[in-house]
């Protein structure tokens, strides 16, 4: 009686012990910028992917450029992210497979409403960034190597400006996300570049409004892709695709352009097969 009873409870110890194990075979890592998290994008629909397809994502935020870190090394198996430059050179050294531009909205410049800059207003990004070294002005940057802060780098390239110049003075690089330098910039009646997305979301924003915007360099491209199960056999091929081909499909567009705040669209769902 007693061997049957130690029996018993080791079969149903095993069995406790097979559920987690099964649990995590239906789930993937997606490595993926500050913003689709920190805008709120991704509570909104990553409830419906995993409702739809039983798989649990969990989300590792970085900037761009530490996300595709993270894919090279294998620590991941979808990357959400945008900078576009940066990802087709990821997938040109074979880290990533099957890259689909899914979504876009657009960086923005916000700074304090006094205005010392006297940018207010403008739609030339390079001019306001121009005006904004000229008056130096306090700006806040990223300064993380996300999305965000190559698009800022490129833009400063353009005016033929090295923002290093500035650091420690008028310039001041936080090394973090969005919402933290937002954060930043508002505390200092700063400047900065942001996607539209975060901002939307942002509620800290003091004296700071919308100064540059409408700008066509200012577009901003979202891709996803699978890291490369060639390079990494560990990666989750079939649940990290079911991600991709979800993302791009009506009902995952649909989900993108479904996520409002205050009535304003964040994201615009644009992938084209």
């Amino acid at each position: 009686m007693l061997r049957r009873s130690l029996l018993a409870l080791t079969a149903l110890a095993a069995l406790a012990l097979a559920v987690p194990a099964g649990a995590q075979e239906k789930s993937i890592v997606v490595a993926s910028t500050t913003s689709t998290e920190q805008s709120g994008l991704f509570k909104h629909i990553l409830p419906l992917f995993e409702r739809k397809t039983g798989i649990a994502v969990r989300v590792v935020a970085q900037g761009t450029g530490q996300a595709l870190d993270t894919g090279r090394r294998g620590d991941a198996d979808v990357l959400f992210v945008h900078d576009r430059e940066a990802e087709q050179k990821f997938v040109a050294e074979g880290f990533g497979v099957g890259r689909r531009e899914v979504m876009y909205n657009d960086f923005i410049i916000v700074g304090p409403e006094a205005d010392p800059a006297k940018v207010k207003g403008s739609k030339d990004t390079v001019a306001a960034l121009k005006a904004i070294a000229a008056a130096k002005a306090p700006f806040a940057s990223r300064g993380d190597k996300s999305g965000t802060h190559a698009a800022e780098l490129r833009f400063w390239k353009a005016a033929s400006i090295d923002p290093a110049s500035g650091k420690g003075s008028w310039y001041r690089e936080t090394g973090s996300g969005m919402g933290p330098t937002l954060n930043t910039a508002a505390a200092m009646n700063a400047y900065a570049l942001t996607d539209r997305g975060t901002w939307l979301s942002f509620k800290n924003r003091q004296s700071l409004v919308i100064a540059v915007e409408g700008d066509e360099k200012l577009f901003n491209q979202y891709g996803v892709m699978l890291v490369n199960p060639a390079k990494h056999p560990h990666v989750k091929k079939e649940l990290g695709m079911a991600f991709v081909d979800w993302i791009s499909s009506p009902d995952g567009q649909a989900a993108i352009a479904g996520y409002k705040i205050e009535g304003q669209q964040l994201f615009f769902p644009n992938y084209e097969k």
